[in-house]
């Protein structure tokens, strides 16, 4: 069996590994994931699209292009009804500094301060982008339907996890086991989605 090397573009540990774990689950032993810190040359991208597919498509493209590997990235965030569908493409640095997690919940707590519990309805949505450096590239997106709690509650997960609890369940994302996050969560979607095709591109390099 070939085993093919891709870079995700992310520093996020947290990231890295629910990615890796959706990706075994997917197409066991066939790929071999590293982040962008085992590239410590390269900067951050900074996401200048004004959509989740532009910039997923952005980081993967610069990524693919800088390192000569096969490169998937995401751009995710938390949509919330009540908020205009904000944060949205702001969300990992809603608070003003990129991937402080508890500032970024804390502000949105905040804002959903006054707001009834019928009207919290929110989701998440992920666009996973795949790119083959001068060659092919693929997006998919992922959704999950859910409601923003009124306090953190659970350690597992990351970022707004721990106050997103997902439509027909009682607990929240960060209360959920890793394999039952990965079933149904936006980015288990997403990557399960642009799998098949990124299995067929990685064929076609041998």
């Amino acid at each position: 069996m070939t085993t093919h090397r891709l870079v995700l573009a992310t520093r996020n540990a947290g990231k890295i590994e629910e990615f890796r774990r959706i990706l075994d689950a997917i197409a066991p032993g066939s790929i071999e994931l590293v982040g962008v810190d085992q590239f410590p040359e390269l900067e951050d991208v900074e996401e200048t699209e004004d959509s989740f597919q532009g910039n997923a498509l952005l980081k993967a493209r610069t990524i693919a292009k800088a390192t000569g590997l096969p490169a998937i990235a995401d751009d995710s965030g938390l949509c919330v009804d009540a908020l205009g569908g904000d944060p949205g493409i702001f969300s990992a640095r809603w608070a003003g500094v990129h991937g402080d997690d508890v500032a970024n919940v804390e502000k949105v707590l905040d804002q959903m301060r006054e707001i009834g519990d019928g009207e919290r309805g929110a989701h998440f949505t992920c666009v996973a982008a795949f790119v083959i450096p001068g060659g092919a590239e693929t997006t998919q997106e992922g959704t999950l339907q859910g409601e923003i709690l009124r306090a953190p509650i659970g350690t597992h997960g990351f970022g707004y996890d721990p106050i997103f609890r997902p439509t027909g369940y009682d607990l929240s994302l960060a209360q959920l086991g890793a394999q039952v996050k990965d079933s149904i969560s936006h980015r288990g979607q997403s990557l399960r989605a642009i799998a098949p095709r990124v299995a067929l591109l990685l064929d076609g390099l041998g």
